[in-house]
Formats: C-alpha cells, sequence, structure tokens
C-alpha cells in the first residue's frame, strides 16, 4: 500500500478517475477524518493509492481473490436474472410489482455472504469516520507534552478557537453592563509632596490590602522577585512596615485556607529574602520559573488574579520599597472575570514553565489560547464608561495562539494616536540591553518619530534618573530630543525624573521612578517593561490596553485615559522633572533635594 496518506482498511478502496502515476493502482478517495486528510506537496492534497479492482467497482479487495470471483459470479448471475425478467414481460414492458419483489429476493440470495458482511462493515466504518470527523473538528484535544498543567492551581479552561486564527468578523466579546470596575493605583515615596490639588491614584498599599480582603478562594501572584520585610536586605527602616503587614495578610488568608500560588523568577535580586519559604510553610505554592534557561531572559511581570475576578498589574514588584520608597503605577479591575481568566492563562504559562525539567513547546496547547486580544478587544462598561480592553504579553515564545505580543501592543497604542504620546518609563535604549555586544533597535524610537513628524503629534517621554543610572542612555535621549522642530510642527520633548534621595540613604536601590506606562487621546497601556529590545524578545512582561469613551449620559466622569494625562501632566509639570538642558549643565541623579 502507498503510503502517501495513512491506509484504511481494503474495503474502503473506491474506483476514481483523472491521471495516475503508477500504473496498477487507482485513486483512492480522501475519507472524512484522520483517513482522509492527507499530506500536503507543492501547494495541492497529495492523493493517496490503493491496489486497482474491477473497472467501476466501488467495493472491493484487491487482495482477497475469492472475494473477487465470487463478485463476478453474482454480477453474471444478476445480468441472467435482469434478461429473463426481460423475456417474462413482454420484451420491453417494465416489471410488474410482484416480479419486481422477487427479482430482489433473487439478487439477495445470490449476492454472496462474503460481500454482505464486507458492505456491512464498509458502512459501519464510513459511519464511524464521519463521525470522528465531525468530533475532530468540534473538538482539537490539546498536545501536551511537557507543558499540560498538572495538579496545579489551572482555573483557565480551554477556548473552541480555530486553529488556523484571523481577526474575527463579528462581534467581540460584550460585558454585562457596569460589571467591571477599574481603579488606578499608585505608590508615591515618602518625602515627597505634590503641589496642592495635584491629581493623585489610589495609594497602592491601601489597595493591594483591599484587594486581598476581597478573596474568598485564591490568589495567584507573577512577581521578579519577593523582599518584603526590612531585614529581607538588612535594614531596620519605619518605611518596611507596610511591606510587612501585608506579608502577615497573606500569612492569615493561608490560613483561612484561601489559597496563595506564586510564580517568580529563579534569578532574584533578593537573595536573602525568606517571604517565600515563610509563605510556603504555610501552604502556598512557589514555583521558580528559570527564564534565563528557557528564555534567555527573567520573569519580570508583576501582576495578581484574585478569585478568577479581580486583577493587579503594574510596574510594582513584591517589595516593601514599592510601596513607601519606589513611585509606581498600576491599575486594579474588580469584578471582570473575562481578563481575569485571561490574565489566568499567562500565569499558566509560568506556571507549567516552572515545573521540573519542562521546556518550551513548540506550540502551547489550545486551553492557553486567547480569545480577547488586539483585534477582538473585550467590549463593555466599566462604571458605565463604554471601554475596549486587552491583555499582551512578552516574549513571543510566552504568547501562545490569540494572544497579542507586548511590543505589537505598545506601537498599535502609539500608532492610533492623532494628539499626543506621553511615555513613562524607567529606562530608555534604542538597543538592547544584556546582549554582548549590545545590538541597536530602533523599533520604539522610530515609533515616537514617525508619529511626531508623519501626524504632528506631540511626543513627551519622561525617563528616570537615579544613581544607578547607565550613563549610556543619555546620547539617545538627546538624539531623540533633538529630532524636535517646532517650526516644521515637530514637538518631541524629553525629561528625566529625579526623586531626591534625602534621608533615606540607608535604603538601597530606592528613590526612583519605577512606572511603565503611555497614553494617548485614544488609549492608556500601563505595562511591567522597560524600553529596550530584551524586555520584550526574551524577559517575560504583561500589559494592559484600555480604551474608553466619555458617556454622555454622564458628564465630568473622566475616562481611564484622561486620568492617566492627568498624572503624567503632574509629574512633567513637578519641580522633580528635568530637561536634559539641566541634566547636562550638572543635574545629578542622586539628587539629595
Amino acid at each position: 500500500m502507498n503510503n502517501l496518506a495513512p491506509a484504511g482498511p481494503p474495503w474502503l478502496c473506491v474506483g476514481g478517475t483523472g491521471p495516475n502515476p503508477h500504473p496498477g493502482l487507482r485513486w483512492r478517495t480522501p475519507l472524512p477524518g484522520p483517513w482522509g486528510r492527507g499530506r500536503e506537496s507543492g501547494g495541492e492534497r497529495a492523493q493517496a493509492y490503493a491496489p486497482a479492482g474491477p473497472p467501476g467497482s466501488r467495493c472491493v479487495s484487491g487482495e482477497q481473490k475469492e472475494v473477487l470471483g465470487a463478485k463476478r459470479k453474482w454480477q453474471k448471475g444478476k445480468q441472467q436474472a435482469a434478461e429473463r425478467r426481460q423475456v417474462g414481460s413482454g420484451g420491453g414492458s417494465l416489471p410488474d410489482r410482484s416480479c419486481s419483489l422477487r427479482c430482489s429476493e433473487m439478487d439477495a440470495k445470490a449476492r454472496p455472504p462474503e460481500l454482505q458482511v464486507l458492505g456491512m462493515l464498509a458502512s459501519l466504518w464510513l459511519g464511524a469516520m464521519a463521525l470522528a470527523y465531525v468530533l475532530w473538528q468540534v473538538h482539537l484535544p490539546p498536545t501536551c507534552g511537557q507543558v499540560c498543567p498538572e495538579e496545579g492551581p489551572s482555573r483557565s479552561r480551554g477556548h473552541g478557537a480555530s486553529r488556523a486564527w484571523e481577526p474575527p468578523r463579528g462581534e467581540a466579546p460584550k460585558l454585562p453592563q457596569d460589571s467591571c470596575r477599574l481603579v488606578l493605583v499608585e505608590s508615591i515615596p515618602q518625602d515627597l509632596p505634590s503641589a496642592a490639588g495635584s491629581p493623585s491614584a489610589q495609594p497602592l498599599a491601601q489597595a493591594w490590602l483591599q484587594l486581598l480582603d476581597a478573596a474568598q478562594e485564591s490568589i495567584h501572584v507573577a512577581s521578579f522577585y519577593w523582599s518584603l520585610t526590612g531585614a529581607d536586605i538588612g535594614v531596620n527602616d519605619s518605611s518596611s512596615q507596610l511591606g510587612e503587614a501585608l506579608l502577615q495578610k497573606l500569612e492569615q488568608l493561608l490560613d483561612k485556607n484561601i489559597s496563595l500560588v506564586v510564580a517568580t523568577s529563579s534569578r532574584s535580586l533578593a537573595k536573602k529574602s525568606t517571604d517565600l519559604q515563610v509563605l510556603a510553610a504555610r501552604g502556598a505554592q512557589v514555583r521558580y520559573v528559570p527564564m534565563e534557561k528557557l528564555t534567555g531572559g527573567v520573569l519580570h511581570s508583576k501582576f495578581w488574579v484574585v478569585d478568577g475576578r479581580h486583577i493587579y498589574l503594574g510596574s510594582a514588584n513584591m517589595d516593601w520599597r514599592s510601596l513607601t520608597q519606589v513611585k509606581e503605577l498600576g491599575v486594579i479591575i474588580y469584578n471582570c472575570s473575562h481578563l481575569a481568566l485571561d490574565l489566568e492563562k499567562t500565569f499558566q504559562t509560568y506556571w507549567v514553565l516552572g515545573a521540573p525539567k519542562a521546556v518550551l513547546p513548540k506550540a502551547w496547547p489550545h486551553n492557553f489560547w486567547s480569545h480577547i486580544n488586539r483585534f477582538q478587544p473585550l467590549r463593555g462598561r466599566f462604571d458605565g464608561v463604554p471601554t475596549t480592553a486587552y491583555l499582551s504579553a512578552s516574549p513571543p515564545v510566552l504568547c501562545p495562539h490569540g494572544r497579542t505580543r507586548d511590543l505589537e501592543a505598545l506601537l498599535a497604542v502609539m500608532g492610533g494616536a492623532q494628539d499626543f504620546i506621553y511615555a513613562s518609563v524607567m529606562e530608555y535604549f534604542p538597543t538592547t540591553r544584556f546582549v554582548h555586544p549590545a545590538r541597536y533597535w530602533p523599533v520604539l524610537d522610530t515609533a515616537l518619530r514617525a508619529a511626531a513628524f508623519n501626524r504632528g503629534v506631540r511626543v513627551r517621554l519622561l525617563v528616570s534618573c537615579w544613581p544607578h543610572t547607565d550613563p549610556s542612555m543619555f546620547p539617545s535621549l538627546r538624539s531623540l530630543q533633538a529630532f524636535s522642530n517646532p517650526a516644521a510642527g515637530v514637538s518631541v520633548d524629553v525629561k528625566v525624573f529625579i526623586v531626591p534621595v534625602r534621608n533615606h540613604t540607608n535604603i538601597p536601590f530606592s528613590r526612583v521612578n519605577h512606572s511603565k506606562f503611555v497614553v494617548t487621546e485614544k488609549a492608556a497601556y500601563v505595562g511591567t517593561s522597560n524600553w529596550s529590545e530584551d524586555y520584550f524578545s526574551s524577559t517575560s512582561g504583561v500589559s494592559l490596553v484600555v480604551s474608553q469613551r466619555p458617556p454622555g449620559a454622564r458628564p465630568g466622569v473622566r475616562t481611564v485615559q484622561e486620568q492617566l494625562r492627568r498624572l503624567f501632566e503632574r509629574d512633567w509639570d513637578s519641580q522633580y522633572a528635568v530637561g536634559l538642558d539641566g541634566q547636562a549643565q550638572g543635574q545629578d541623579c542622586a539628587w539629595q533635594g
């Protein structure tokens, strides 16, 4: 039997027509299900062959001579019976009904029993194949390999998406009205006063504790590292109390049988932290994801999924300094199971890769696929405001089918701007940062320049400056600033944000603006990645893209874009945002204040 397609039982061979490169073999019609898929060659479906049977045969085994002989004998008897009927009917008139019944009985008796059995088996086989084909189309079972979630904390379920994903036609998913609530959250370092009456977001520490109070079943946390106590870094400072209170709250929830599941980077900045060991002793499940081995980066994501209903996503790590000593920005969305379960799928990619001997799959099983993305965002009302939202992830190898890539989401937000692009990031490098020798990577830099030059978009970039800032960043920033040409309608401004150290010199790796967001007149992007190639190609990250329209029936309600724009302008206009010219004249990133 030719091996171009899986061979079925011999009685499935059927006659066919058309050119045949193999004399003595006859075309075999592709069948439903696995037998009929065939293989592709040169853009055409390869045809399978089977031994040729007698001309015109429909069910014949070319390998059973007894059956062929019996069929010939039966055909001869049938022909003779037809001749007798013709003679008995008067040489051409139609036979009467009684004769037809008798002839049918004679034909049935003349048919060899072997062929009767084969015919029944063929009918059963074809029916089974047709059923298998239908089931195969409706439910595609995952090919797990080493990436199927085992006894872990999975809450996500597979979705019946097609294998070849395309931008959807028709309606995107919709939510019940007023089902989701979005809150911007931030942390402002101690001793960093803002101007009276300036806008602000909900304090991060308060928001996190409220989110934990809402937990009833489970808390899933993805974080670069954990360091919630001053003892973790050998510091005795009162500003660590909020982090220690957060750790105690997590211990209390574990004692109430609320599950805590943590995915964190195997390469951690907190070498001496015992937080996760303390929580694991209370029953928390913890996995250390070897991203450096798998992708060449680290697990840099920072998000929570609570009860499969609420989420936090933003720049803050599980670090007490993120609550009192580092400037952070994030978002909490309450009562939004669609987004929560979609973010859970990204958590599950980390969880399964943290299992012993886990490897990256060639293709993620369908229960990891997303049906909410840039082309098909979630649609609904967040607190009465018409909203679209979707999540993105990086690196590409951690983006299963249907998941928007983080870089694609960021470029889409900037590419859609017609009025302004305001971006606040910790680092800005149009190169690689952790690959040596460094490689030029102008993707985001080009997007900003193109927006300013081609569409007249006002571009403002606010970048952090602190004692650990790499000085090689400044030539790139000055190059971008130099692109500005107000006379030609090209507006590009760059500033650095410096958090004064003041009397907090005893706290290492603090006093910095760690935010990572972009806002335009059309959309808000809140992420976890700094701006260099590595964060989008090898390091894990997530982002949330939200776009809102002002509701006509509720005047005065601010969209998330408007709220985030006001926070950006507060920082941009503050005394802590310094122009590059001022920095070049000697402004120190370790400004004491």
